[in-house]
């Protein structure tokens, strides 16, 4: 029998381990930065330079992209392109807006069902903080579009499944433009805010208590009641 001598691993390499486990785990969500290089050797208790090697390694791979003067950022697993695509695509034809929220109703009454699942104590409690917000919000009769969107990923994120985390990402990076166009033109009274957030509502309700099928049908209930404003608001562009 023959054995291969062990060779000691770089520092640069352990520290891109450590950041491509973490990324592949959903503590980094695309377009989020990862601490700055001083704050990383910092964590690490390493030279900057090794981290510095370590994040051109993770670079090289597509997990990161570095910026001069502007940290360093995940990307998203999906095709870079994808999202900028579909996003002219949806600022092009709005239409094409109501065939993404189709496949929202497919991907996202699964995330809710496996998030039922799989959710920790820390997803949920992300959870309750949005609605928390939301709430408040509501008191003081506020759109909540941004802590929409968030709700949705941290959802995402609680299936632990990167790959739902990165997809969703991307559709919502596309969608962004199209959504702030529907919550500002469909979504004007009290009661529509109200109702938006009993849904949301009622979908982490049933993530808490482990309800899977609870969670599916209502976050269906909710995609089908926004595919239905997002029709109206095409229609009142187009018209």
């Amino acid at each position: 029998m023959k054995f291969q001598p062990i060779k000691p691993k770089k520092v640069s390499s352990q520290i891109a381990d450590q950041i491509r486990e973490s990324i592949l785990a959903g503590d980094f969500s695309p377009g989020d930065k990862l601490p700055p290089e001083r704050e990383l050797a910092e964590m690490f208790g390493v030279s900057r330079p090794s981290v510095r090697e370590a994040l051109n390694i993770l670079s090289s791979s597509g997990l990161v992209m570095s910026y001069q003067g502007g940290g360093t950022v995940v990307l998203s697993l999906v095709e870079a392109g994808l999202g900028g695509s579909l996003s002219e695509l949806i600022r092009t034809q709005q239409e094409r807006a109501l065939e993404v929220i189709e496949v929202r109703k497919c991907m996202e009454s699964w995330t809710a069902y496996f998030a039922a699942q799989r959710a920790l104590p820390d997803d949920m409690r992300r959870m309750e903080e949005i609605l928390v917000g939301m709430e408040r919000n509501l008191e003081g009769q506020l759109p909540s579009e941004d802590l929409d969107a968030n709700l949705h990923i941290v959802i995402a994120r609680a299936t632990h499944n990167i790959v739902w985390l990165h997809l969703m990402q991307s559709i919502f990076d596309a969608m962004k433009e199209f959504q702030r166009g529907v919550w500002r033109a469909v979504y004007l009274t009290g009661e529509d805010h109200q109702l938006l957030y009993k849904h949301h509502a009622a979908i982490v309700t049933a993530i808490r208590t482990r309800d899977a099928d609870g969670a599916r049908k209502a976050m269906m209930l909710h995609l089908d009641f926004a595919e239905k404003r997002s029709i109206a608001y095409v229609v009142g562009q187009t018209s």
